[in-house]
């Protein structure tokens, strides 16, 4: 097996669920590809210097999976990767659980690390979720996250 080429027939696999994120399953069956990159996306104890407990995802139902399962086809399309697979959560996660699981399989580390770098940065900027923090008095304010995303597009070309 050879990795996939961009406009690749690679293996994609997207949910979005209001129930946390299902146990890791080993895959050793993967002989030819040399690099599994796992993402877990967590959710940290402060938002914009105040603590919270907790972060409330939304979607725009129906679009945010289609998006989502499109940014997840571009992403095979300008990498060679052979699968892609993502979990989002939405509803109620508290601090210190994962929101996000995202897993490449590739050839190579190199291209897999910029298909999961450019994946995440365009699913946070296409997707349409919203995410609200929450205090432990229970006020809700909207999560910036506290950093840009810029946008990333370092197709193989650019390496």
């Amino acid at each position: 097996m050879t990795s996939p080429s961009p406009a690749s027939d690679a293996r994609i696999d997207t949910h979005i669920t209001d129930q946390p994120l299902p146990p890791l399953e080993a895959d050793d069956s993967q002989q030819e590809l040399g690099a599994e990159l796992i993402f877990h996306g967590r959710v940290r104890g402060s938002e914009d210097g105040r603590a919270i407990v907790a972060l409330e995802y939304e979607r725009y139902e129906g679009l945010a999976e289609k998006e989502l399962e499109r940014v997840a086809r571009d992403a095979a399309q300008r990498f060679p990767i052979d699968r892609l697979v993502c979990w989002h959560r939405v509803g109620r996660v508290e601090v210190g659980e994962a929101s996000m699981r995202v897993v490449v399989w590739s050839c190579h580390r190199r291209e897999g690390l910029q298909a999961m770098d450019w994946f995440i940065s365009a699913l946070k900027q296409r997707v349409p979720f919203w995410k609200w923090a929450v205090t432990a008095d229970g006020e809700r304010f909207p999560s910036t996250c506290g950093h840009h995303e810029e946008e990333h597009d370092h197709s193989p070309a650019d390496s």
